[in-house]
């Protein structure tokens, strides 16, 4: 069907005011999944997106869960592999309101200082203007072939800013039906506003909470200091030791399955241009901290961190209070690479902690999930086709960039279904996510919808399973 392309790319080009006018629609309706108040909108968002599809040619339906639904929707397509298509509709709170420029549930397009057109609103970027690129190509495919180049299942989330606790549930149950040769995920971004790219790389993360009990009560700094184990230098000492000299994190086997960056790769990040020093100076530091010898971009996309994110103890507040407390309380978070495994570093952490008490001490732990770094290989067939497309479209070689956060879904989806996903997105770093003014670029958009068109058409080449 590759012969079809160009047909499909005008029609694009002819259908894009239509096509802003259907992702206005679905920012219209105000799908706050932390919000209860909000779950009506949450499934009348769902209810509008399986009727998009349908109106395509998907078989797509709206399937509860104990929290808001998720959408899911086949269609069959030309010889290729099956994929499967992954965005969440739900969408962040919009507080603090007053810092809108306009309401943020009624979409607009604007022209930024530079010239650039942005339709500004919540969820333009993140996701649902992420999740229409794609809908809005397979309808281009199908308005002009009658089919899709290949097998498409679409799978729509309603609580990925929420938790997305029903997600792995509902893959569970649902295996058979969301079976495909592998996954793509569209909550990423680019380089920049030019240059594509495919996130291929994303860290996992453990995340513990440790509370050490000394004294039964809090104690007189006066009556007891000097005698009595205050649990805060204990905590401290046990902190202080989790990383070295060089950066390094000193837990046993903390580093089984990290591997190194494969030349190319890093060839590739170096040539970037990416600019450490206004990286940092952007949040007031100038001296790269974690392992030394790294570049900062390895570190943040590559490398596994210990960061403590919380520590508190004895008395805060106002004026003075001479206490010896009696807990001593702590966040500590690890990212994971590659093949580390998610417990075995959480049970490291706790033999770590347990072996450094004294013995007139206790702990308690509190664990806050754990899931695993995800790294695709490559050399992947269906990597090469999709950087090929990309940069076909934008004209500019596509890079292949990790992610220093996490995307659970990806995790989820090699664990659960067997998939490695290809993280494909046309966010950009200034859409304001999560913040007042979210917008995405109209560049964004329109280039997302004919870089997906370019995608499944190169897909449908050959074997790439």
């Amino acid at each position: 069907m590759t012969d079809c392309l160009d047909d499909v790319l005008a029609h694009i080009d002819a259908d894009l005011d239509k096509s802003i006018e259907r992702l206005f629609r679905l920012v219209e309706i105000e799908s706050i999944s932390t919000d209860p108040d909000y779950a009506g909108a949450c499934l009348q968002a769902a209810e509008w997106l399986a009727d998009a599809l349908d109106a395509i040619g998907f078989e797509a339906g709206v399937r509860r869960t104990p929290g808001h639904p998720m959408v899911v929707g086949r269609a069959p397509g030309g010889a290729g592999p099956h994929v499967l298509f992954y965005g969440h509709y739900d969408v962040q709170p919009v507080d603090p309101v007053d810092l809108w420029s306009s309401p943020p549930f009624q979409p607009k397009l604007v022209t930024a200082a530079d010239g650039s057109k942005q339709i500004v609103g919540r969820g333009t970027a993140d996701d649902k203007g992420q999740l229409m690129t794609f809908i809005e190509a397979c309808r281009a495919w199908k308005a002009v072939t009658g089919s899709l180049p290949i097998p498409v299942t679409v799978l729509l989330e309603g609580e990925e800013e929420s938790g997305g606790h029903n997600l792995a549930p509902f893959m569970e149950a649902n295996k058979q039906e969301l079976a495909a040769d592998f996954a793509f995920i569209c909550d990423t971004g680019m380089w920049d506003a030019k240059t594509p790219a495919v996130t291929t790389m994303l860290r996992g993360m453990v995340g513990e909470e440790i509370t050490i009990t000394a004294a039964s009560r809090d104690l007189h700094s006066g009556m007891y200091g000097g005698a009595a184990r205050n649990p805060i230098h204990v905590l401290v000492n046990v902190l202080d030791g989790l990383r070295d000299e060089t950066g390094r994190v000193t837990l046993p086997g903390f580093y089984d399955g990290v591997g190194e960056l494969p030349e190319a790769i890093k060839a590739q990040w170096e040539s970037l241009g990416f600019d450490e020093a206004a990286f940092l100076g952007e949040v007031g530091l100038s001296i790269p901290a974690g392992e030394a010898g790294r570049s900062v971009i390895e570190k943040i996309w590559a490398r596994p961190t210990c960061e403590v994110n919380g520590i508190w103890g004895g008395y805060s507040g106002k004026g003075f209070k001479t206490v010896i407390p009696s807990k001593a309380n702590a966040k500590v978070s690890f990212r994971l690479v590659d093949q580390q495994d998610p417990e075995a570093i959480r049970e490291s952490f706790r033999a770590y902690v347990r072996a450094k008490l004294p013995a007139d001490c206790t702990v308690e732990f509190i664990g806050h999930g754990g899931s695993p770094g995800v790294r695709l290989p490559s050399d992947s067939p269906a990597l090469v086709k999709t950087r090929d497309a990309l940069t076909a479209e934008w004209g500019k070689p596509c890079v292949t960039i990790g992610a220093g956060g996490s995307i659970p879904v990806a995790g989820d989806f090699k664990k659960v279904l067997g998939l490695d996903a290809l993280m494909v997105g046309f966010g950009l770093d200034d859409d304001r996510i999560h913040s007042p003014n979210e917008k995405y670029n109209l560049s964004s958009y329109h280039g997302g919808i004919r870089s997906w068109a370019r995608i499944l058409a190169a897909l449908s080449e050959g074997s790439v399973k």
